[in-house]
Parts: C-alpha cells; sequence; structure tokens
C-alpha cells in the first residue's frame, strides 16, 4: 500500500516532525533549544560538582569491569553488576550508533558527530549520577525482584513528596510510551527490517535499495524478530541480562572489527576527515541542507538517542544489580558513554566521512536532491564501498539485526520497570505482548508507507519526542539531587 500525497504518514511526519523540531530545534533569538541546554548543563554541572569524576576516575571505573565482584550475584539485586552494565548496553549501543549516526549526518552534516562526543563527555557525569542513584534510592518489589531507576529516587529523594511522586508518575508513564513507540522499540526493528530487506533483496533479487524490496520480506522478518525477542523478555531481567552479557560484548567486537577494515583502507584520509568534521561542526564548512543550529541540535539529540545519558534508562538497569555500593555502580554505568559514544559511534562516523557516503545526503546536497538517503542505507553505502558485492550490506544488516535484537531486550525491561512502578505485578505481562506487537507494527511500517525513504524519520522523530519526554523528569532529579550523589562521591570515591 503507498502512501498518497497529503495522506496519512505525510501528516504524521510533518506533525512529528513540528514537535521534534520545537523540542531539539535550533529556535530564532536563543541561544539553544531547551532540551540540549537541559542535558548538556545538567552534565556540565555534574562534571562540576564531582570534580570532572569521568576524567579523573576512567581508568578506574573501567577496571571496574573486570573484577570479579563485577561478575558476582552475591549480595540484594537480581543480576550481577556487569550484567546490569551489558543490559544498559544491550539498549544503548542499538541502531542509534549505526542507523542514528548516519541520520545525524544526513541531517547535519558530517560535523554532527562532533556534538555527539562533546555532549558524550559530559554525559558520562550524568551517567555516573544515574547509576547511583538508581541503587541509592531502589526498593524491593512486591514480587521480590529489585525495582530502581528516576521514578523511585525522584519520588523518594526529594524533598517536597508530592512533586515527587508526580515527577515519578511523569517519568514512568512517558518511559512506558516511548517504550512502546519510540528509541527502543519501533525504531529499531524499522531500522533491522530494512537492513535486511535490503540485503536479502541485493541477493535474491538483485536489487539495489530496500525501496525494491516485496513486502512480505517486512512480514517475515518482523515476525521472525518478534519471536525471538519474545522468547527472551518473558522470562524476564535474569534472563535478559544473562543473554546480554554474552552477547553484546560479542556484537561490539564483531562490529567494530568491520568498521577498523573500512577505516585502515581509507587511512590517509583521516587527517582530512577529522578537518572536515571540525569544519562542518563549527558551520565553516558550508552545507546544503544543514544550518549551525541544526548540526549542533542534530549532534546532540542523535546521541542521547545512542547513549541515553540524561534519559534515566540505565538507572533502571542499575538498580536491578547485586551491588550494594551506589559508587560503583555510578562508575561502571558511565563507561557504557564512553563505549556507546566514544567508541562504536567514532566507528560509524569515519567509516561515513572517509568513505564519502555523506556526500548523498539531504545536509550535503539539499533537501529535494532526488538520490538522497539517511538512515541505515547510509552505513551500508559506506561499508559496500570497501566491501562490495553485498558483503558490506550483509555485515550492516548482521550488525544492525543484533544492535536491534539487543536494545529490544534491554528496553522491553525498562518499559515493564515503568508500567510496574504504575499498576503493579498484574500489569507486567501483558505489557510484553503489547510490546512484541509494537514491534511487529515498527518492522512493517516501511511497505505500508510506501518504502519512502523520508517516512523513515518518522521513528526517529518519535524516538526524540520520546526521550525528551522521558528526560525532563530525570533531569530535574538529577539536579536536585546533585548536592547528595557530589557528597557521597567525594567521601567513597576520591583518591582512589
Amino acid at each position: 500500500m503507498n502512501a498518497q500525497p497529503g495522506g496519512f504518514f505525510d501528516r504524521l511526519l510533518e506533525w512529528t516532525t513540528k514537535i521534534d523540531d520545537y523540542m531539539w530545534g535550533w529556535p530564532q533569538n536563543m541561544p539553544m533549544s531547551l532540551m540540549i541546554a537541559l542535558l548538556v548543563g545538567t552534565g556540565i554541572i555534574l562534571t562540576f560538582m564531582t570534580r570532572g569524576l569521568q576524567f579523573t576516575h576512567f581508568w578506574h571505573s573501567l577496571k571496574l569491569i573486570f573484577t570479579k565482584e563485577a561478575r558476582s550475584e552475591e549480595g540484594r539485586g537480581d543480576i550481577s553488576p556487569f550484567a546490569a552494565l551489558m543490559t544498559a548496553l544491550a539498549a544503548t549501543v542499538g541502531n542509534g550508533n549505526i542507523a542514528g549516526v548516519a541520520t545525524a549526518i544526513a541531517i547535519g552534516g558530517p560535523g554532527a558527530p562532533m556534538w555527539m562526543w562533546i555532549a558524550g563527555l559530559f554525559g558520562m557525569a550524568t551517567k555516573y549520577a544515574e547509576g547511583f542513584l538508581g541503587v541509592y534510592y531502589r526498593e524491593v518489589a512486591p514480587n521480590g525482584t529489585m525495582a530502581g531507576g528516576p521514578m523511585y529516587y525522584v519520588k523518594n529523594g526529594l524533598k517536597n513528596k508530592k512533586i515527587g511522586g508526580f515527577l515519578g508518575a511523569v517519568f514512568a508513564a512517558c518511559g512506558a510510551i516511548a517504550c512502546l513507540i519510540g528509541t527502543g522499540n519501533m525504531a529499531q526493528s524499522n531500522s533491522m527490517t530494512a537492513s535486511l530487506a535490503n540485503t536479502l533483496n541485493q541477493f535474491i533479487h538483485g536489487g539495489v535499495t530496500h525501496e525494491q524490496a516485496p513486502g512480505y520480506f517486512y512480514v517475515i522478518i518482523g515476525a521472525v524478530i518478534a519471536i525471538l525477542v519474545g522468547l527472551v523478555i518473558i522470562g524476564g531481567i535474569k534472563k535478559i541480562g544473562h543473554v546480554s552479557e554474552k552477547l553484546v560484548p560479542a556484537m561490539i567486537v564483531f562490529y567494530i572489527f568491520f568498521a577498523m577494515w573500512v577505516i585502515l583502507a581509507n587511512f590517509t584520509k583521516i587527517p582530512e576527515a577529522f578537518v572536515l568534521i571540525f569544519k562542518s561542526a563549527f558551520g565553516i564548512q558550508p552545507l546544503m541542507g544543514a544550518a549551525i543550529g541544526q548540526v549542533i541540535a542534530s549532534g546532540v539529540s542523535r546521541g542521547l538517542l545512542s547513549n541515553e545519558a540524561g534519559l534515566g534508562s540505565a538507572a533502571i538497569a542499575q538498580g536491578a544489580s547485586a551491588s550494594e555500593e551506589p559508587t560503583k555502580n555510578g562508575l561502571i554505568a558511565m563507561t557504557g558513554v564512553f563505549i556507546d559514544t566514544l567508541l562504536v559511534n567514532t566507528m560509524t562516523t569515519l567509516t561515513i566521512v572517509l568513505t564519502g557516503a555523506y556526500v548523498q545526503t539531504q545536509a550535503w546536497q539539499g533537501l529535494n536532491a532526488p538520490d538522497n538517503i539517511t538512515s541505515i542505507l547510509v552505513t551500508q553505502k559506506a561499508f559496500e564501498s570497501v566491501i562490495p558485492f553485498g558483503v558490506g550490506n550483509a555485515i550492516i544488516a548482521i550488525a544492525s539485526f543484533l544492535f536491534g535484537y539487543t536494545t529490544l531486550l534491554g528496553w522491553s525491561y525498562y518499559g515493564e520497570k515503568c508500567i510496574e512502578y504504575l499498576g503493579g505485578d498484574k500489569v507486567i505481562l501483558p505489557f510484553r505482548y503489547i510490546f512484541i506487537i509494537f514491534l511487529f507494527v515498527g518492522a512493517v511500517l516501511t511497505p505500508i508507507a510506501g518504502a519512502s525513504f523520508n517516512y523513515l524519520n518518522i521513528v526517529w522523530n518519535l524516538g526524540n519526542i520520546g526521550n525528551a519526554l522521558m528526560a525532563v523528569p530525570n533531569l530535574i532529579g538529577l539536579l536536585f539531587l546533585a548536592g547528595l550523589v557530589a557528597r557521597i562521591t567525594r567521601e567513597r570515591v576520591r583518591g582512589k
């Protein structure tokens, strides 16, 4: 079924774009958007109050990951601290690292990733505070599992209990909705299915892009993804944690290996690539379809979609950890931003810039160019230029599947803890099934919408909107509790 001009999907794209622009855009006569100011500002404040913990204790935080204590499930918790980190990474290292980075470059140009990196450095302090508070204020749920996250630390941590309770409910409601229609569900299944359909179409039918793939490809792939996700999430956090701690490290190594292949094939261009990134980031390099404000907004918003610093999601995973020491959980949690943004995202950025795949995007050649590509197709183009004959496409398809699959697992847990906060144990199982249904809807969205590349922006717009709605109550809680985090951190961490 093709969407007609002026039809439902055109209106939906228009509405979601306007809302996204309002939340994340660059308003006239203002230095930056409210969301960017809140996110970066909170990271700067927490960096100052913790005395640059992400820099002074970076190596210490990495060492914690490899200790026996990090893999121990002894203590009050459901999974080990390492499994909690892998669950959080399962949720963060997703198609935001492949399709999200590419979308940021397509909209904001090759300079957008620099703003991801800058926001990510400050975001490490934010992630530390989230991991800390997720353990410090967690509770034991009626079913005996641990329950932590922003809804608990704003409810229990703020002095005004009415405001705290209200903000906790807002976060939980927005989190449950975002888990169904945004970052952690439909955006992932859409990218996974599009990439696999593209690759299968090329091998089977000789197609060039997934636009030519028949609709039943999406139905079959979507059904397979839904079944594979359902087999794990029905088992709850213990099964999610055990799958994540084995699958996440392997998939990251897999992606980095082939990304380095592409990068090393263009090794001599690396200095030139960083010059281009810098010039584009600060408006020195002219772009056809992106102003400097759009470059920054695209980089920061997609960076949040990727690393989730400020979203509060990692606090939910760390709340299930068997660790009793909140500072250690905070240090472990902040390594997730480094792995996600400063490592994996950088790999994607360099493959796109070094191979010149960015020149076929709206930021570089204008919004109405007939051959514009966006989302995961930009990354596939980069890989295919070095690893041809469909193999590069297949690598991205596999990586997209693995990244998206683990993200779906992690976000299903986030969503069920949010819905559990609002409705108790009885709503968890129905939520899991509803999550799987929305997953399938996201998978088949492209053929329903007419396979237009522009329509792919709908799911990313929804992801950005959902992120903003979750981030606001979480950031308010972080700012009010920053003094507590800083005081205990100085007492227990400084000097180590």
